[in-house]
């Protein structure tokens, strides 16, 4: 590995951060389900580099998720290259620590977090990530104590950063399809560079405080619903919301098709997918029910005020 070029925070630091982080967080929702452990596959990339997925399954809360670690470089691929109006030839170093959970129980949502960092031979360097809830039944208490939290991780750093990058995920979480969001939102930044070492220092901070907001919020909310009682009606439409999930990581996520497009791992690229999933032609929703309610809160809107 190489230090970064534009700062005294190393690429060896902020890999290190990852693969901790990863650690952290596993470790952690295996105690949170009680039952199923992380399996570990390591890969490699044939371009240089590789990582570490993370897949739990069938246990007691999470029927299906993934907590990914990986360090690639090499090669910017020509497509990327591109698209990011970067000189040919660059070489490039990408790592980041990618989070997907699907729970069993359609009562607990499903929760994503991503967070990245990104650098190439010329100098250009940037980090990006995010965490966005999906429930299956919107719960209004949830949403403002998710966003309560998101807005206090970003308060620390700049009033302006829980404003920017909530509004930044209302765009990004949204199905143009469907006209509906993937789910309540949250925060979600990209290419959020510096120019100073003090600044990159500041954006690694802001990076890591986003990292670790991860497991206890989500341990809070998984707490607050985990027993409750569900049944047939709830089960088939956790299993349509999924669909939604699927609709949006295969049509319009970008880190999907990043991964695909530098030759990334198959396998850990689509973790992110429920293990089930259903379509079903022109559905609809029975007026005054809970189904209902969830899809008129689906769209962007001020959960704090």
């Amino acid at each position: 590995m190489v230090e970064t070029i534009n700062g005294n925070t190393s690429l060896d630091e902020i890999v290190a951060f990852f693969k901790n982080l990863q650690d952290e967080i596993c470790g952690g929702l295996e105690e949170l389900d009680g039952k199923a452990k992380f399996q570990q596959d390591l890969w490699n990339r044939d371009g240089g580099g590789g990582g570490r997925t993370r897949l739990i399954q069938d246990g007691l809360v999470f029927e299906k998720g993934g907590v990914n670690f990986s360090h690639v470089h090499g090669k910017m691929p020509e497509k990327i290259s591109k698209a990011l109006k970067l000189p040919e030839e660059v070489e490039f170093h990408a790592s980041g620590v990618s989070i997907v959970i699907h729970p069993s129980s359609p009562r607990v949502p499903i929760i994503h977090m991503n967070v990245r960092y990104f650098e190439t031979s010329n100098g250009t360097h940037w980090f990006g990530g995010g965490i966005d809830l999906t429930p299956i039944y919107v719960i209004r208490e949830d949403a403002v104590f998710f966003h309560e939290k998101m807005k206090a991780v970003c308060d620390k750093f700049d009033s302006n950063y829980y404003p920017e990058f909530k509004s930044w995920a209302d765009r990004y979480f949204f199905l143009k399809h469907r006209n509906e969001s993937r789910g309540i939102g949250g925060i979600f930044f990209d290419h959020l560079k510096a120019d100073s070492p003090e600044m990159k220092t500041q954006n690694f901070e802001f990076v890591k405080s986003v990292g670790q907001a991860f497991l206890p919020v989500y341990e809070e909310i998984v707490n607050r619903h985990k027993d409750e009682a569900f049944g047939e009606r709830e089960k088939d439409w956790q299993l349509l919301r999924r669909s939604r999930y699927v609709e949006f990581n295969l049509v319009w996520d970008r880190g999907t098709k990043f991964g695909l497009d530098t030759n990334g791992r198959t396998e850990s690229i689509l973790m992110s997918m429920p293990p089930l999933a259903k379509w079903v032609y022109n559905h609809q929703t029975e007026e005054g029910s809970q189904e209902a309610y969830t899809l008129s809160q689906l769209t962007a809107q001020d959960w704090l005020n």
